[in-house]
């Protein structure tokens, strides 16, 4: 009797328990799954913005890879993510570092740092290319007071890539100093005060203790950060107009997707882009969960 009565019970919650996930579960499903799929299927037909999809086949994988604009995309994108990644992550680490030491007025530079995690990226966008404007922005101003030449940061190829890289890593450190700032004030103290008994310096205990402690929200920070700049969208859109000369140069996969589906309405085509994308991300991702048993230390 009394165990009938438990398994009612339990039977019930289990019902709740679904019954809550499924308004949740129903989005991810259709907006997530189902749509998913429908992009693998549009990837292999002509579909436009008009009319049935017509099957081709390989047909948009085989322009892609004959397509230089697209390879033109991918290596920039590959650009974004050499330069942004390191820049994030060290630059994450050394300000949560200062962040979590005791000294006067702390909290003051912890609100200023973490300022742009709570700011529209469309806001920080804007902000910074009118900082960067040719003729009315703030850098060249200063520049002009040293005697230094105005610089196209937007506009000229050689450039406008280093831009959007400066304000990605700007847009995105508050973030990750959050998560590292969170992981640094779990360290247990003991390990830091048996460091000091046994002779060891700041430098040592930096290196011996804090990082290797450190590593798996390091790791986290890795992966996060990988996965966003591959998928850099945004900066590129707002900063940089359609057709200037910085428009090739600037351009990354997701932005040239967006190109290919939503400007020219080359929607299978954009699928099989977007596609590209995903498989990328999927085996960059998968290589560093492989090397997550090598490199980040699990204090159990």
């Amino acid at each position: 009797m009394k165990k009938n009565k438990v398994d009612s019970l339990r039977h019930r919650e289990i019902r709740t328990g679904y019954l809550m996930i499924a308004p949740l579960m129903s989005g991810v499903i259709v907006f997530f799954i189902w749509a998913f799929f429908q992009n693998v299927y549009y990837s292999f037909t002509n579909k436009s913005s008009f009319g049935i999809p017509k099957f081709v086949g390989l047909e948009n994988y085989v322009k892609l890879f004959h397509d230089e604009a697209f390879y033109q995309a991918f290596i920039n994108t590959i650009l974004y993510v050499v330069i942004c990644v390191p820049a994030v992550v060290i630059l994450a680490i050394l300000l949560a570092v200062l962040l979590n030491s005791k000294v006067k007025g702390i909290g003051f530079f912890r609100v200023c740092i973490f300022l742009p995690a709570v700011t529209l990226p469309a806001a920080i966008g804007l902000l910074w290319k009118w900082l960067m404007n040719y003729k009315f922005g703030i850098f060249n101003e200063i520049l002009g007071k040293f005697g230094v030449n105005p610089i196209a940061w937007l506009s000229d190829p050689r450039i406008v890539l280093f831009s959007i890289s400066i304000v990605f890593i700007w847009a995105s450190v508050a973030y990750q100093v959050i998560v590292l700032l969170a992981g640094l004030q779990g360290i247990p103290v003991c390990y830091k005060e048996a460091a000091e008994i046994d002779g060891a310096n700041g430098i040592q205990r930096f290196f011996k203790i804090t990082l290797p402690l450190l590593s798996p929200s390091i790791f986290f920070v890795c992966v996060t950060t990988v996965i966003n700049v591959f998928q850099i969208f945004d900066f590129i859109y707002l900063m940089i107009p359609q057709g200037s000369s910085g428009t090739a140069a600037s351009r990354s996969l997701v932005t040239y997707f967006f190109e290919q589906s939503f400007v020219k309405f080359h929607k299978g085509y954009g699928a099989a882009i977007s596609l590209v994308l995903f498989f990328l991300i999927l085996v960059i991702t998968a290589i560093q969960m492989i090397c997550q048993k090598k490199l980040v230390f699990y204090d159990d």
